[in-house]
């Protein structure tokens, strides 16, 4: 695990991190029925790379990303206890590298990326049938806190 680093990702590492995110949406097609079919992007990864606002990481295993994460600044709603927060998303970790922590090093570093511009709130969302990607993050210390839902078929409303 000593030769894996992470750092901050670069422009050179854009078409290894489109790669990602297409890896990310096909995961996440069976457990979302509302992504719509076809190609689609859930991030500008260009703007995320380029943003004072933003830290996009990667772990690299011999000059190759292997696995991604990003914090971003988002506002906070008006009647919580702060006022930013720090978003933590496009966590992806290639299948042959899963399961060495390298997602909790990433965490890690995003989180120590939030803290030195003040935010003390982090946050990320995950699919609740997602089992092993909650499994990750618990293990980094986060804990369910909302569950959002969606009516499917109205039953007697």
């Amino acid at each position: 695990m000593n030769d894996i680093i992470i750092r901050n990702a670069t422009i050179d590492d854009l078409e290894a991190l489109l790669g990602f995110e297409k890896e990310i949406i096909k995961q996440e097609r069976p457990l979302d029925p509302t992504i719509r079919q076809g190609e689609i992007h859930y991030y500008d990864l260009r703007k995320l790379i380029q943003s004072n606002d933003a830290a996009v990481v990667v772990a690299v295993h011999k000059n190759s990303p292997i696995a991604s994460g990003f914090a971003l600044i988002k506002e906070a709603r008006s009647y919580l206890n702060h006022k930013q927060f720090a978003y933590l998303g496009f966590m992806y970790t290639k299948p042959e590298f899963r399961g060495r922590g390298i997602n909790k090093k990433i965490v890690k570093n995003l989180y120590e990326w939030a803290t030195s511009r003040g935010l003390s709130e982090v946050r990320l969302t995950v699919y609740e049938d997602n089992l092993m990607a909650i499994k990750a993050y618990e293990k980094a210390g986060f804990k369910k806190h909302l569950i959002e839902m969606r009516l499917v078929e109205p039953k007697d409303i």
